[in-house]
Protein backbone atom coordinates (compact mmCIF):
# COMPACT_ATOMS: atom_id res chain seq x y z
CA UNK A 1 0.00 0.00 0.00
CA UNK A 2 1.36 3.38 -0.99
CA UNK A 3 0.14 6.09 1.36
CA UNK A 4 -1.70 8.93 -0.37
CA UNK A 5 -2.08 7.25 -3.78
CA UNK A 6 -5.68 6.90 -5.02
CA UNK A 7 -6.33 3.17 -4.89
CA UNK A 8 -10.08 2.70 -5.43
CA UNK A 9 -13.24 4.58 -6.32
CA UNK A 10 -16.88 3.86 -5.45
CA UNK A 11 -19.85 5.54 -7.04
CA UNK A 12 -22.77 5.77 -4.62
CA UNK A 13 -26.13 6.17 -6.39
CA UNK A 14 -29.78 5.27 -5.70
CA UNK A 15 -30.30 3.42 -9.02
CA UNK A 16 -27.28 1.12 -9.01
CA UNK A 17 -28.53 -1.22 -11.74
CA UNK A 18 -29.15 1.60 -14.21
CA UNK A 19 -25.81 3.30 -13.50
CA UNK A 20 -23.94 -0.02 -13.47
CA UNK A 21 -25.30 -0.69 -16.96
CA UNK A 22 -24.46 2.88 -18.05
CA UNK A 23 -20.77 2.45 -17.19
CA UNK A 24 -20.73 -1.06 -18.63
CA UNK A 25 -22.00 0.33 -21.94
CA UNK A 26 -20.08 3.63 -22.01
CA UNK A 27 -16.72 2.56 -20.56
CA UNK A 28 -16.79 -1.14 -21.44
CA UNK A 29 -16.44 -2.43 -17.91
CA UNK A 30 -17.63 -5.88 -16.91
CA UNK A 31 -19.66 -6.39 -13.72
CA UNK A 32 -19.22 -8.68 -10.73
CA UNK A 33 -21.91 -8.68 -8.02
CA UNK A 34 -20.54 -8.03 -4.53
CA UNK A 35 -22.83 -9.41 -1.77
CA UNK A 36 -23.42 -6.84 0.96
CA UNK A 37 -25.74 -8.81 3.26
CA UNK A 38 -29.21 -8.67 1.73
CA UNK A 39 -28.35 -6.82 -1.46
CA UNK A 40 -25.56 -6.57 -4.05
CA UNK A 41 -23.24 -3.72 -4.85
CA UNK A 42 -21.09 -4.11 -7.95
CA UNK A 43 -17.38 -4.34 -8.65
CA UNK A 44 -16.45 -3.04 -12.06
CA UNK A 45 -13.60 -4.73 -13.92
CA UNK A 46 -11.79 -4.26 -17.21
CA UNK A 47 -12.72 -6.83 -19.84
CA UNK A 48 -10.70 -10.01 -19.51
CA UNK A 49 -9.24 -8.97 -16.13
CA UNK A 50 -11.58 -10.66 -13.60
CA UNK A 51 -9.02 -10.56 -10.77
CA UNK A 52 -8.45 -6.81 -10.99
CA UNK A 53 -11.57 -4.86 -9.95
CA UNK A 54 -11.05 -1.12 -10.37
CA UNK A 55 -14.21 0.57 -9.08
CA UNK A 56 -17.49 -0.04 -7.30
CA UNK A 57 -21.08 0.97 -7.93
CA UNK A 58 -22.79 1.13 -4.53
CA UNK A 59 -26.22 1.59 -3.02
CA UNK A 60 -26.56 4.52 -0.61
CA UNK A 61 -26.75 2.21 2.40
CA UNK A 62 -24.60 1.45 5.41
CA UNK A 63 -21.47 3.59 5.51
CA UNK A 64 -22.54 5.23 2.24
CA UNK A 65 -26.03 6.03 3.51
CA UNK A 66 -25.35 9.72 4.11
CA UNK A 67 -23.61 10.37 0.80
CA UNK A 68 -25.05 12.17 -2.20
CA UNK A 69 -24.54 10.66 -5.68
CA UNK A 70 -20.76 10.95 -5.73
CA UNK A 71 -17.61 9.23 -6.94
CA UNK A 72 -15.78 8.51 -3.69
CA UNK A 73 -12.02 7.95 -4.00
CA UNK A 74 -10.14 5.91 -1.41
CA UNK A 75 -6.79 7.17 -0.16
CA UNK A 76 -4.55 4.84 1.85
CA UNK A 77 -3.01 6.24 5.02
CA UNK A 78 -0.48 4.76 7.42
CA UNK A 79 -2.49 5.44 10.60
CA UNK A 80 -6.25 5.91 10.18
CA UNK A 81 -6.86 7.13 13.72
CA UNK A 82 -4.14 9.77 13.43
CA UNK A 83 -5.49 10.90 10.04
CA UNK A 84 -9.01 11.24 11.48
CA UNK A 85 -7.68 13.32 14.36
CA UNK A 86 -5.84 15.55 11.89
CA UNK A 87 -8.99 15.79 9.74
CA UNK A 88 -10.99 17.18 12.67
CA UNK A 89 -8.15 19.51 13.71
CA UNK A 90 -7.90 20.87 10.16
CA UNK A 91 -11.57 21.79 9.70
CA UNK A 92 -12.81 18.54 8.15
CA UNK A 93 -15.64 16.29 9.33
CA UNK A 94 -15.81 12.56 9.88
CA UNK A 95 -18.93 11.39 8.03
CA UNK A 96 -18.77 7.69 8.93
CA UNK A 97 -16.39 5.24 10.49
CA UNK A 98 -13.92 4.01 11.19
CA UNK A 99 -15.34 0.73 9.92
CA UNK A 100 -13.63 -2.65 9.64
CA UNK A 101 -13.81 -4.19 6.17
CA UNK A 102 -13.31 -7.93 5.62
CA UNK A 103 -11.00 -8.09 8.63
CA UNK A 104 -8.15 -6.79 6.46
CA UNK A 105 -8.62 -3.04 6.55
CA UNK A 106 -10.41 -0.14 8.19
CA UNK A 107 -11.84 2.92 6.53
CA UNK A 108 -13.70 6.13 7.23
CA UNK A 109 -15.47 8.66 5.03
CA UNK A 110 -14.51 12.26 5.67
CA UNK A 111 -15.51 15.62 4.27
CA UNK A 112 -12.80 18.19 3.66
CA UNK A 113 -13.30 21.87 4.54
CA UNK A 114 -14.56 22.59 0.98
CA UNK A 115 -17.32 19.97 1.34
CA UNK A 116 -15.73 17.28 -0.86
CA UNK A 117 -15.96 13.66 0.30
CA UNK A 118 -13.09 11.17 0.38
CA UNK A 119 -12.51 7.83 2.09
CA UNK A 120 -9.36 7.10 4.06
CA UNK A 121 -8.28 3.55 4.72
CA UNK A 122 -5.45 1.51 6.17
CA UNK A 123 -4.58 -2.14 6.37
CA UNK A 124 -5.55 -3.69 9.69
CA UNK A 125 -2.69 -4.39 12.03
CA UNK A 126 -2.57 -5.48 15.64
CA UNK A 127 -2.73 -1.85 16.82
CA UNK A 128 -5.81 -1.00 14.74
CA UNK A 129 -7.72 -4.27 15.17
Amino acid sequence: MQSGKISWADLTVPDTDKIRDFYKHVVGWEVVATPMGGYDDYSMIRKNEPNDPIAGICHPRGANGNLPAVWLVYLPVEDLDLSLTRCAESGGRIISGPISFSGTSRYAVIQDPSGAYVALYCKTDSKAA
